[in-house]
């Protein structure tokens, strides 16, 4: 979409990995890609404002944006979650709108809280984390640094997949994915990204970026051109 307009900011929160925003002057499809991280999404359309748990997506899918459309975003790291609403009751977009309470505040878990802000985001979560709604699972960290101390691979699949909503392979799938699709609108070549990213060969490449990704390296590269 040429209309819709994008800014993210970093976050000094441990329980956020960023914050972004967008706005959208008329209505359109794009490519929603595969993606291991869940969030939060605020979005202000004709007057209503909605607060929707995304969780992770494994596959790349067309999604609607409406025009005149408003929206900020809280993306969590690997291993933050809500325990009432884990990233997999909301994965592959079964998104979930948290009930409205009044035009400027929604219920969640028997109490009316106010919007956020794009501003105030890191104020939203600490008070999360202090009333116990969102968590974070060390052993995540642990699995993603190569550092787990004494647990049985059952206990550590079974708690990944709780915080994450993903098994440890399909977050490596979608972040290689990802990772590819960066060295590609850097203009590395798809035989040497074959080799950086760690996959069988080019054609491993291209069914992968194709069903997480939505595009084949060629389109990414095109793509990357005409931009």
């Amino acid at each position: 979409m040429d209309d819709l307009y994008l800014d993210e900011r970093p976050s000094d929160s441990s329980f956020v990995d960023t914050i972004w925003r967008s706005q959208s002057e008329n209505a359109g499809t794009f490519l929603s890609c595969a993606v291991s991280q869940w969030e939060m999404v605020v979005t202000r359309h004709h007057g209503t404002t909605t607060l929707t748990v995304r969780g992770p997506e494994t596959k790349a899918t067309p999604a609607h944006c409406p025009a005149n459309t408003e929206c900020f975003g809280i993306v969590f790291p690997l291993g933050t979650f809500m325990p009432n609403l884990p990233p997999g009751k909301v994965m592959d977009r079964r998104d979930a709108n948290l009930p409205l309470a009044t035009s400027t505040s929604f219920w969640l878990s028997g109490s009316a809280w106010q919007f956020p802000t794009y501003e105030n985001a890191e104020t939203f979560v600490d008070r999360l984390v202090r009333d116990g709604l969102l968590v974070r699972d060390p052993v995540v960290d642990e699995v993603l640094h190569h550092q787990l101390k004494d647990l049985s691979l059952r206990s550590v699949q079974r708690r990944f997949r709780r915080a994450t909503g993903l098994t440890q392979c399909a977050v490596r799938q979608i972040e290689r994915a990802r990772e590819a699709v960066a060295l590609l609108e850097q203009g590395i070549s798809i035989l040497d990204i074959v080799d950086l990213a760690g996959y069988a060969d080019q054609s491993h490449l291209t069914r992968s970026l194709k069903h997480l990704i939505g595009q084949t390296p060629a389109q990414i590269i095109g793509r990357s051109r005409s931009e």
